[in-house]
């Protein structure tokens, strides 16, 4: 079944690296690529994404409070926080949000670990 993902970070070369990634993984899934969290919220409106990926350090508001907001507006999105820092404070900050914290770099694996663990809870079919 075709997904749609939304892909939020303030850096383009970042997106296309998310989205090489994914493209190999499901190469039948829509993304959507936005450059910050204004134009997140935006888009889950219009958009209706299954799934969240974000960058943690973004201008304006982080990826953590992003998480928050799209998980208290769409409890049944599947978010995931990507980030190259690996503190376990930001982890325990993620996770406390309901969002998924995957390290950068992005793989096949964490990914799909991801999106298998979303279907393993019910809310995805694959």
């Amino acid at each position: 079944m075709t997904r749609k993902v939304l892909i939020v970070d303030d850096s383009k070369l970042a997106r296309m690296s998310i989205v090489k990634v994914l493209k190999a993984l499901r190469p039948d899934w829509l993304t959507v690529e936005v450059g910050d969290p204004d134009q997140a919220l935006a888009s889950v409106g219009h958009e209706a994404p299954d799934f969240v990926l974000l960058d943690f350090n973004m201008p304006g508001k982080d990826g953590l409070t992003l998480a928050a907001q799209l998980r208290e507006s769409n409890p049944g999105i599947g978010v995931a926080v990507i980030s190259a820092n690996h503190q376990a404070e930001v982890i325990d900050r993620a996770r406390a949000t309901g969002a998924v914290f995957i390290r950068k770099p992005l793989t096949e694996q964490s990914l799909a670990a991801f999106f298998d663990g979303a279907a393993g809870r019910g809310k995805f079919a694959q």
